[in-house]
């Protein structure tokens, strides 16, 4: 290196970095990024990881009694929320079980709550959903408008049917609560429900600044 450095400076030599030439450098990068996979290319962030589910068990009941539901609420990391409803109103057993999933829905998306699943044991109300069975009385017309609603309010929504034997702690706290709720352990989350949700009259807050 030393002996080409004596001949080099025998010559006037002058040294200066390359321009770049952008069409070049715009090939260069296509042609690197075509090596790259999807995930090399866009990689995902953390705060736009896709969130697991939280999983809500839902259950109506109807009997000369009353009626009422039982919510379970599970988080992806197995903590669990038990509510048992009573309905101070008359319900059918259909009508109960859309209540149920209203309430369900309405108490998950007050908690932030933006992926959840659904499992209930109710043919009716999750084929209506789901868009397989046609809702043709007009009372069902109302809870799947408002269900359809409810649910744009999440990320991610799914629900399934379940076998009533899957869904027996869901089951047993709507069968109470339809009773009666006095003798329900303490750590069950206990609501009376005064007015169906298809009578609710939704109210928009003006933020009175924009005016």
């Amino acid at each position: 290196m030393t002996k080409w450095a004596v001949e080099l400076a025998e010559h006037d030599i002058g040294y200066k970095p390359p321009t770049a030439i952008k069409a070049q450098a715009l090939a260069d990068f296509l042609a690197e990024g075509a090596n790259l996979t999807l995930t090399e290319l866009s990689p995902l962030r953390d705060d736009v990881q896709p969130k697991e589910p939280w999983v809500l068990f839902v259950d109506g009941a109807s009997s000369k009694e009353g009626s009422g539901a039982g919510l379970l609420l599970i988080s992806p990391t197995g903590e669990e929320l038990i509510y048992a409803l009573r309905f101070d109103f008359p319900t059918s057993n259909n009508e109960a079980e859309y209540e149920a999933l209203l309430t369900g829905l309405r108490i998950a998306h007050q908690m932030s709550i933006t992926a959840i699943k659904v499992w209930s044991d109710s043919q009716l109300v999750v084929l209506q959903v789901c868009g397989e069975y046609e809702a043709k009385e007009e009372v069902m017309k109302k809870y799947l408008a408002k269900v359809q609603g409810a649910t744009a309010l999440f990320d991610t929504f799914e629900i399934e049917r379940v076998p009533r034997s899957q869904n027996k702690r869901a089951d047993a706290l709507s069968n109470l609560a339809s009773s009666s709720f006095a003798h329900l352990n303490k750590e069950v989350l206990v609501e009376v429900v005064k007015q169906k949700n298809i009578d609710q009259v939704q109210v928009l807050t003006i933020d009175s600044s924009a005016i």
